[in-house]
């Protein structure tokens, strides 16, 4: 029989031990109870974390190999609150801190830390792709593009989703993922979309349509709004970064843009656009973070509770005042009127596109899209602001700015 007592896997915590044999025993520490001798009697007495029953552990029959009675006291002070164990420790026996735990305002700074180093790091990444601009900047997009694919497909199979419907099946998944990173590169070589996307999105329908088993609408329908999501919105950027291509010649900083980034003639209407809608955006999140920690009290909306509409009210004049800012730097565009509706339409574009995902992420019952970038989340959660924003931006300056704003 088994003379080996496991007192922490029970969470218990020793009151007294007495030892009745003729032979003195090895002192006892607070955390450890070590009997190492044969020994015929051993009163242990026992009280269960919180529990004002005691109950005594005779071992009259240890035997020699079996030695070690472990005890260890957990201290934990939202549960040990209750009178009965406090007595105890009150009367001399004093449980042990746990070590490694990090409290709640280490852990916040921690994660405060982590999403500035790497805000700033994929700040000033991104600002360099977009400076650049052509291929180098297409295919950092096709990356970006790639994975958030395959983050949007992992949360139609995650378990919060999957449990309403049937998601498609992990080829068809990959596949879109790959379609969704190429179509930017269509994009740039061939300055459309439209005709690559339709053939894809026509040769995915079939193929889930003519699959064994019994095909179901939720996995075509979940199938081609990752197409649209994914793939055909983010090419907007591609069109409005690269195929604007018309050089900015009434600006004062593009008679002075270096030679080593192009000279003049890459100081393009594509390229002003492109960096006061990034920074427009972040502008927007960031007076929305501040204005709703300051003065958020009326919730914006069930999708995302933590959003107000005293943040989004803040969001919106950031962002209205960055754009009116900025063109009055780079004068682009030229009227008042239009650097204002240029800053609204990206704050409206920024916003949905930000609860479309946290929709997403609701049904999907997770918390982030992914984990690639230490905290801030996975590639969705970062460029949720931008997926419809460079539709609607390029749409504003090709449609409404008359000469492309020049």
């Amino acid at each position: 029989m088994a003379s080996l007592v496991e007192i922490e896997r029970y969470n218990l915590i020793p009151l007294s031990v007495t030892c009745l044999c003729a032979r003195p025993c090895r002192p006892l520490s607070k955390k450890t109870l070590i009997h190492a001798r044969r020994c015929s009697k051993l009163n242990l007495k026992l009280v269960l974390n919180g529990s004002k029953a005691t109950f005594p552990v005779n071992a009259n029959s240890i035997s020699a190999m079996r030695h070690l009675v472990s005890a260890v006291a957990r201290s934990e002070p939202d549960r040990l609150g209750q009178e009965d164990v406090k007595e105890e420790v009150d009367n001399g026996y004093k449980l042990p801190e746990k070590e490694g735990i990090v409290s709640e305002p280490q852990q916040k700074g921690s994660q405060l830390r982590k999403r500035i180093v790497f805000g700033l790091g994929i700040g000033f990444s991104a600002g360099g792709v977009v400076l650049a601009g052509g291929w180098v900047f297409t295919l950092a997009f096709a990356a970006i593009v790639f994975v958030g694919a395959r983050e949007y497909f992992e949360l139609v199979r995650s378990r919060g989703i999957a449990a309403g419907m049937t998601p498609p099946p992990r080829y068809a998944s990959r596949v879109c993922s790959v379609i969704c990173a190429v179509m930017p590169l269509i994009t740039l070589y061939f300055g459309q979309i439209d005709i690559p996307v339709t053939f894809a999105a026509f040769v995915v329908a079939m193929s889930l349509l003519l699959q064994r088993g019994n095909p179901r609408f939720a996995q075509l329908s979940s199938t081609m709004f990752g197409l649209f999501y994914c793939g055909y919105l983010p090419c907007f950027w591609v069109k409005l970064r690269c195929g604007l291509a018309v050089p900015a010649l009434n600006t004062r900083i593009g008679a002075l843009w270096p030679v080593l980034f192009g000279g003049q003639a890459h100081w393009t209407v594509g390229l002003v656009a492109t960096l006061i809608c990034f920074s427009c955006i972040i502008a927007a999140d960031t007076f929305a973070f501040i204005g709703g920690k300051a003065f958020g009290r009326t919730p914006l909306t069930s999708i995302s509770p933590k959003k107000t509409w005293e943040g989004t009210i803040a969001g919106l004049g950031g962002c209205i005042a960055t754009s009116v800012i900025l063109s009055k730097i780079l004068s682009w565009p030229t009227s008042l009127l239009s650097a204002i509706a240029f800053g609204f339409l990206n704050f409206f574009g920024s916003i949905f596109g930000d609860l479309t995902e946290s929709m997403i992420k609701r049904d999907a019952g997770v918390k982030d899209s992914g984990s690639l970038i230490p905290g801030h989340g996975g590639i969705l959660d970062r460029v949720d602001s931008y997926i419809f924003t460079g539709a609607l931006a390029y749409s504003f300056v090709k449609t409404f700015l008359p000469l492309y704003g020049v």
